[in-house]
């Protein structure tokens, strides 16, 4: 038996984990992690998770990573839209957070495993899909460090969702995690996230939209209620046909737009890779955003930065957002597309 610490949310799929773990007779303690200042949002949390940790008999941690949540998810999360680019924070988090920081905090207390409520699996070293395809996660986990994947575990990487909440309904303590809503994938944007950007910099600029021949064409609200492949929310003079944004140009507040076939993309750059492989061209599967399918590609690495061929045309294809690259079901490795 292992000593394992659980990252607790005070969600169904972490009480879960606890759960399982604790009754196979492992050693078990839970952590609540603190990352933002909503504190009605952590009282309510901490709660949940006290009432787990209470019918389990186990001890659980509030870990306070605030600071280190504003200055390496937070501030870039801003920063990027300032840009004109689309963030992925939940991308940087698992890295520098839930896998990073949370796995130096489990080695500290002489724990053995870190293991998180997580839709995915960890084969031969590499993180790996989920069974259920409609809740994996592996594509947020492709940029956590190499050397940290073999200390983590997914207990429900080989379950379905609702399977998983079939069986808490039969046990008191989780019978309420059924029915409270899925937690939001940004776990600081309440509502949307203009109305984050609009404590930190000013959101409503007016400015201009231009066509693909740089021709001025219409008005805009501001470049930062826009992402690549929008189509509403911006003025075109005399349009007769649908008009997409296809590129952002934040330092001239203006947002370029044109025909769906003009968002087709074959091939596009990325930066800060975070490679599990050693090749450095290689043929593979890629996804461009969490919600697009697997695209068959071919990947050419130079140092830090790599070109990426598609075998088959893609749309809305955003800067800032992560490109992970898969073989089979494995993730093999990440960039930021630039």
């Amino acid at each position: 038996m292992a000593k394992i610490l659980v990252a607790m949310s005070g969600g169904i799929d972490s009480s879960v984990v606890a759960y399982f773990l604790k009754k196979k007779g492992h050693f078990v303690e839970g952590v609540y992690m603190k990352l933002h200042g909503n504190e009605e949002y952590h009282k309510q949390n901490i709660e949940k998770v006290r009432k787990v940790a209470e019918f389990l008999g186990i001890k659980f941690h509030i870990l306070d990573l605030g600071k280190k949540f504003d200055k390496e998810v937070y501030e870039p999360f801003v920063q990027t839209y300032k840009e004109g680019l689309t963030p992925n924070p939940c991308v940087l988090c698992n890295r520098t957070i839930k896998l990073g920081a949370l796995v130096d905090f489990a080695k500290k207390l002489g724990m053995q495993r870190l293991a998180t409520g997580h839709y995915a699996n960890v084969k031969d070293g590499f993180i790996a899909e989920a069974l259920d395809k409609n809740k994996d996660q592996s594509y947020f986990l492709a940029n956590v460090k190499k050397e940290n994947i073999s200390f983590v575990m997914f207990p429900l990487g080989d379950m379905y969702k609702d399977d998983i909440k079939k069986f808490a309904s039969k046990i008191e303590v989780l019978k309420e995690f059924t029915y409270q809503k899925e937690s939001s994938e940004i776990c600081f944007v309440d509502t949307t996230y203009i109305d984050v950007l609009k404590k930190h910099i000013a959101t409503d600029m007016p400015g201009d939209v231009l066509n693909t021949k740089g021709e001025k064409i219409g008005r805009h609200r501001g470049y930062m209620h826009y992402t690549i492949g929008k189509r509403r929310g911006f003025e075109v003079k005399g349009a007769h046909k649908p008009h997409y944004v296809i590129k952002i140009d934040a330092k001239k507040n203006q947002i370029i737009v044109g025909s769906k076939e003009e968002l087709d993309v074959e091939n596009f750059n990325i930066k800060d890779i975070n490679m599990l492989i050693p090749n450095i061209e290689f043929e593979c599967f890629v996804k461009i955003r969490y919600g697009s399918p697997k695209i068959p590609c071919f990947v050419k690495i130079k140092k830090n930065s790599a070109t990426v061929t598609l075998y088959e045309k893609v749309q809305g294809l955003a800067p800032g957002q992560a490109a992970v690259f898969y073989k089979d079901d494995k993730v093999i490795g990440c960039g930021w597309i630039v």
